[in-house]
């Protein structure tokens, strides 16, 4: 999850140099397979297009990622990540849980958001590799798991209606973030305008008093 490591990186001033060069060269690898993806596709990058675009050592790929796949898995590992603190800003903050969906929306939004171009890539990568979209799907999972314990603890405040399950609110909300991003592959307009549109949306329906 490169995003909470980098973070604990600087958290922890003590962190060894050969784990810090770590890090930062994952990271590099996985910002520059995104920046390929976007530009070639994702069938179309090769392991060494990446290592040659990050400025390493062919072989160095491998010892942070087993294949192509798994930069994909590193992405959606980092969604989740955020869908993790966002529930734990909710559980812990004081935080309106209004607040708390829009700004995950927009925090999902990040790195598809960078271009219109890497969405599509990676919804043609998800959908054409059985492995990448059984793996997708076990994330996607996780990831409503972590958006229900939102969902309770915003019934319990009364910020939600009460009369919802919120498996279903969970549910409602992740797919209308994905259809969002489809949306968007396939517009080219700008991301984070269409997520706090669509967030309106979502958030007008779960507090409508029946």
């Amino acid at each position: 999850m490169l995003s909470t490591e980098t973070s604990r990186q600087k958290a922890n001033p003590r962190t060894g140099r050969r784990e810090r060069r770590r890090i930062q060269t994952r990271d590099k690898l996985f910002r520059s397979a995104l920046k390929l993806f976007a530009k070639h596709g994702f069938f179309e990058t090769t392991t060494q297009d990446i290592t040659e675009a990050a400025d390493v050592g062919q072989g160095t790929f491998f010892n942070y990622f087993p294949s192509k796949q798994h930069v994909l898995m590193a992405l959606f590992e980092m969604q989740v990540g955020k869908i993790v603190e966002a529930r734990r800003a909710a559980a812990f903050g004081k935080m309106p849980i209004a607040r708390v969906l829009q700004r995950l929306m927009q925090q999902i939004g990040e790195e598809p958001g960078r271009s219109a171009a890497l969405t599509r890539s990676l919804i043609v990568a998800f959908l054409s590799s059985e492995e990448a979209r059984g793996a997708a799907a076990k994330m996607l999972a996780q990831a409503r798991k972590e958006l229900r314990a939102i969902m309770v603890i915003a019934q319990r405040r009364g910020e939600i209606r009460k009369n919802l399950r919120p498996a279903d609110l969970a549910a409602a909300y992740q797919k209308r973030v994905l259809g969002t991003m489809l949306f968007y592959a396939i517009q080219d307009c700008r991301l984070s305008t269409e997520l706090n549109r669509t967030f309106r949306h979502f958030w007008a329906e779960v507090t409508r008093r029946p």
